[in-house]
């Protein structure tokens, strides 16, 4: 119900913001949602003693962060294809674009993981251990959204503004938009848990990409 809401009031304000044009033409605004890649997503993490490993396409939920207890570090990859009737059209000036996730668990609880969000650009379909390094799978852009994720939003959907993201992938005209989700570079340690379900909730649970676009 709330990602319902907040996808209507995304398309209320773009009318508002189209019926307001002033003295120019009014611009038509179009706000699609795009349901990411299960198949595509993915978590690698990376133990104390520098061993990496791939889960990808084949979960239910995703983590991001350091697990406080064993010091594992987890980054979690969504992939989301632009191209397609609900995508976004190449040269399409972007609005905004926001991540919708739900939370399923913060550890430890209660907790707090700030984010550090990167577009990334790797080859598809498979993730491999080297995405997960910052140096040899560098960041095309990155953002860290000013509000972290806490044990407050565990059972919630929470939307993070990446519209920046979005505009430097429109303007490399990729074809997924393709994000590094971890714990920003901070001296404690927290770890929460994405939904990423195949079941049939997937569309009220699932990773969702909101772009409002003329």
């Amino acid at each position: 119900m709330q990602r319902t809401l907040y996808i209507i009031l995304i398309g209320i304000t773009s009318l508002l913001l189209t019926a307001c044009g002033g003295g120019t033409a009014p611009q038509s605004v179009t706000t699609t949602s795009i349901l990411s890649d299960h198949s595509l997503n993915g978590e690698i993490s990376l133990t104390s003693s520098n061993t990496a490993s791939v889960l990808q396409g084949r979960t239910q939920s995703l983590f991001a962060g350091v697990d406080q207890n064993t010091l594992t570090e987890y980054r979690a990859f969504l992939d989301f294809p632009l191209g397609g009737a609900v995508g976004v059209p190449y040269g399409a000036v972007i609005d905004s674009a926001y991540l919708d996730i739900y939370v399923n668990s913060v550890l430890p609880s209660p907790g707090t993981v700030p984010l550090l969000i990167d577009l990334i650009s790797y080859p598809l379909p498979t993730l491999v251990t080297s995405d997960y390094d910052r140096n040899v799978q560098p960041p095309l852009a990155s953002t860290r959204p000013q509000i972290p994720i806490t044990s407050a939003d565990v059972g919630h959907n929470v939307s993070i503004d990446i519209t920046s993201l979005m505009i430097e992938a429109q303007a490399r005209g990729l074809s997924d938009l393709q994000l590094r989700i971890l714990q920003d570079f901070v001296p404690y340690y927290g770890l929460f848990e994405i939904d990423d379900t195949t079941g049939i909730d997937r569309s009220k649970f699932a990773p969702v990409l909101t772009v409002s676009y003329h």
